[in-house]
């Protein structure tokens, strides 16, 4: 017996729909075979303290309401560049006496992520508002990286002028030349590719930025394409490859006729249930951030441990080259933390709201550092 054609319509719209389904389950796959991968499912821990939660999908957030008078203003804007437009939310902090200049935090977030959530997560701005801090969030549109990401991971976004750095930098210089920003008090920190992008600004900028924030990033060098980013997130081996900068398989010493690089003050914090970014990598950062400057003066490390405020252990080492002098660097290993943001809100995404409070340790890590004269004038030659 021959089917009826309402029979064959039936038969199709049931293959269609299967065939629909084996390619979402093929994605799904894919994705999760990419170097940011999904949000990772963190180990429970064996030990006393509390392990945070996995850190959950970003959320899309709806426009902030306008904050209430002498609260500030979280400002939309949008940068045309030769390297590629991006948006951009800019916080500006409640009104000060007149010719006040303040400091400005470019803060750059994770893959997945957009400029509301991160500011969210972090809760900057609160901190912004109370301390007089400009606040500017850049964002990675999806035609740059589909998942949000900085690029941190390709040759042509590691490099002063280029790609996008020279995005974030020429962003930067645009927001300190329309506001009353002081030029000796700009800094820079992020998140997991942000990081790795903050890491990278810090050393191709050192004339623009005091001072530079990692949290679970990678260092700058450590990959040049997507397979060497997944080697240097999953086991911070990247040093060992051929593909490595040069300066970054020498510990963040230049090459052979190469100029010092200067020092860049960092302060880097890490969860060490991280499975995302091996932890292996703060430490990479940190050994690239101390091995500028002059190489005959050592800097001399302090450990100590202690607990958050909801009682999370943590390990902090602080790098100085004279004993009374601001720290050089400082590196936090938060114990019972995976891939998030240490002490951030749980409004935002990927954040560990038992941990220390990186937001305001990083910003008092800044607060100790400025620009030197010199760096200035580079910036006015630029300029």
């Amino acid at each position: 017996m021959r089917p009826t054609l309402q029979q064959l319509r039936q038969r199709a719209q049931s293959l269609l729909r299967r065939i629909v389904e084996a390619a979402h389950r093929l994605l799904e796959a894919l994705r999760a075979r990419l170097p940011w991968g999904q949000p990772p499912q963190e180990p429970q821990a064996t030990a006393a303290p509390p392990v945070e939660p996995p850190p959950q999908a970003p959320r899309e957030l709806p426009p902030p309401e306008p904050p209430p008078r002498g609260q500030g203003r979280f400002d939309a804007g949008y940068f045309s560049h030769r390297e590629g437009d991006r948006h951009y939310r800019l916080f500006v902090p409640p009104a000060m006496p007149e010719r006040t200049l303040h400091p400005l935090l470019v803060m750059l977030h994770g893959c997945k992520q957009h400029a509301e959530d991160f500011a969210a997560g972090t809760q900057m701005n609160a901190l912004a508002r109370d301390l007089g801090l400009y606040v500017l969030y850049p964002e990675q549109p999806r035609s740059a990286n589909m998942l949000r990401c900085w690029n941190w991971f390709k040759r042509r976004h590691q490099q002063r002028d280029s790609g996008e750095p020279a995005v974030l930098a020429d962003l930067t210089r645009e927001v300190m030349a329309e506001h009353p920003i002081d030029r000796r008090r700009v800094y820079v920190a992020g998140l997991s590719a942000g990081g790795a992008m903050a890491a990278i600004l810090g050393h191709a900028y050192p004339d623009l930025f005091a001072a530079v924030g990692v949290h679970s990033g990678v260092p700058r060098g450590a990959a040049h394409d997507v397979a060497s980013a997944v080697s240097a997130m999953k086991d911070a081996g990247a040093s060992d490859h051929p593909w490595a900068h040069e300066s970054f398989r020498h510990g963040g010493r230049p090459a052979a006729g190469e100029a010092p690089l200067p020092r860049v003050p960092t302060i880097v914090f890490h969860g060490d249930l991280d499975t995302t970014v091996h932890p292996r990598n703060a430490e990479l950062v940190l050994q690239a951030a101390l091995a500028g400057g002059d190489a005959t003066v050592s800097p001399l490390a302090a450990t100590e441990t202690g607990l958050s405020a909801h009682g999370l252990r943590y390990t902090r080492t602080v790098y100085r080259v004279a004993g009374d002098g601001p720290a050089l660097a400082e590196h936090w290993l938060v114990h019972g933390v995976g891939h998030a943001w240490s002490g951030g809100h749980a409004t935002g995404s990927f954040t560990g709201p038992s941990g220390p409070d990186a937001s305001r340790e990083m910003w008092r890590f800044f607060e100790a550092h400025t620009l030197p004269s010199t760096a200035l004038a580079e910036v006015a030659e630029t300029a």
